[in-house]
């Protein structure tokens, strides 16, 4: 499943009981709202390009084979500096993977 969004688009690669798997491609110059959420963590992995991630008030250069853990209430942001194509694989685990646990705090795409 393809789901396109703003920023580039996510494709759902499992879809469990105890964790949800994304991959999820951020277009160049693109970046995902400031956000946090109530029933879930994530876990970030690059697999192509660099990721600009920031957890809370740090700000992490992520490259290729890099990860980060997010926990549940944690604000965090992911952007695409660079002229290609960013691509990660995100495990929610928790409770709950509806895209309504999303707490949008920023948002260049009007979705607060």
């Amino acid at each position: 499943m393809k789901e396109e969004r703003p920023w580039g688009y996510y494709e759902v690669l499992h879809d469990g009981e105890d964790c949800k798997l994304k991959r999820i491609t951020v277009n160049p110059g693109e970046r995902l709202s400031l956000q946090y959420h109530f029933k879930r963590d994530e876990f970030w992995r690059v697999k192509e390009g660099v990721a600009t991630v920031t957890i809370n008030e740090e700000v992490y250069e992520l490259q290729k084979n890099d990860y980060i853990q997010i926990t549940r209430g944690t604000h965090h942001r992911v952007e695409n500096k660079q002229n290609i194509p960013l691509v990660f694989i995100e495990t929610q685990t928790g409770e709950y993977f509806g895209e309504d646990d999303i707490v949008r705090l920023q948002d260049d795409y009007n979705r607060t």
